[in-house]
């Protein structure tokens, strides 16, 4: 699984870890430090020993370049931003397949529905479930009748009455 962070910020790492062993700092100490395994910090340092600097050089992130440009990214999120309706949806929830609708018929770029959460996620934003309440509670109401109603029928065990280990069964 590859580390996260960008590959400045590993090479940025990897050369703090041998900077770290050059000061005569043990190799598990340094993978502490830096957040890694041990065997990582054996591996970098026989790279350096073997390549030098370009043996722990910055390498491009492998997998096929993201279609969207950094314009396209930052339109996207006005527009989600703005809300579905705006976007002529008829409700304001974001679902991948309306992302994907936006994506396609404003942007021109093709993603299918189940990668479209990866492109919401590098853009910081996570899904979310929508509170499953009516739209005409009244929470005014609901709170007079736990306070009034509630207290009245609710049902409790008389004074002095012994209990069960059992909640179901009354010890007789």
């Amino acid at each position: 699984m590859r580390p996260v962070g960008s590959p400045e910020e590993l090479q940025r790492r990897r050369e703090r870890a041998l900077a770290l062993l050059k000061e005569g700092v043990a190799p598990v100490d340094v993978a502490n430090r830096v957040g890694v395994d041990r065997r990582s910090v054996r591996r970098w340092k026989a790279a350096f020993r073997d390549a030098g600097a370009h043996g722990i050089a910055a390498r491009p992130a492998p997998g096929r370049p993201c279609a969207l440009t950094a314009q396209h990214k930052r339109r996207l999120e006005q527009w989600l931003l703005k809300g579905a309706r705006a976007c002529g949806f008829p409700t304001d929830l974001w679902t991948c397949a309306r992302v994907a609708q936006v994506i396609r018929d404003r942007l021109g770029v093709d993603y299918h529905v189940d990668h479209v959460g990866r492109v919401l996620h590098a853009l910081g934003w996570s899904p979310q479930k929508p509170v499953r309440r009516a739209i005409e509670r009244d929470e005014a109401a609901i709170a007079r009748w736990i306070r009034e109603d509630w207290a009245r029928i609710k049902k409790t065990p008389p004074a002095g009455a012994r209990r069960s280990s059992s909640s179901t069964k009354r010890v007789s």
